[in-house]
């Protein structure tokens, strides 16, 4: 699994995360929320971030990280999701992101547009 990356994608409150932290348990990974809503602090309910007791099952990354006022889009997601990538990687870890949010995903893997 050295240097895999996993993604488990889908619509909300299909299951996702339930998978992704059995299949974290079973792999050795860490999972990176790739959902454009759960990023954001204190907005639990509202954007359906997963409750305390299914966090704490496996390690999670990009989850309640900025304040609701702060600017926040796919190309600061890239930025922080290859932080996350490369943290879980030189743990000897495999990164698996469960999320919803395809913009992010394709920015991730495939960039935005071409641009200088």
């Amino acid at each position: 699994m050295k240097n895999r990356i996993i993604f488990i994608l889908g619509p909300t409150s299909s299951g996702k995360t339930k998978v992704a932290i059995e299949f974290a348990k079973k792999i050795n990974g860490e999972i990176v929320s790739c959902d454009s809503m759960q990023v954001y602090k204190d907005m639990d309910v509202l954007t359906q971030t997963p409750i305390d007791s299914l966090l704490r099952e496996a390690p999670h990354h990009l989850l309640k990280v900025i304040s609701p006022e702060q600017e926040f889009n796919a190309a600061k997601f890239v930025d922080m999701a290859l932080k996350a990538i490369n943290d879980i990687q030189v743990k000897g870890k495999v990164p698996i992101f469960a999320g919803g949010t395809g913009l992010y995903v394709k920015a991730l893997v495939d960039g935005m547009f071409p641009a200088p």
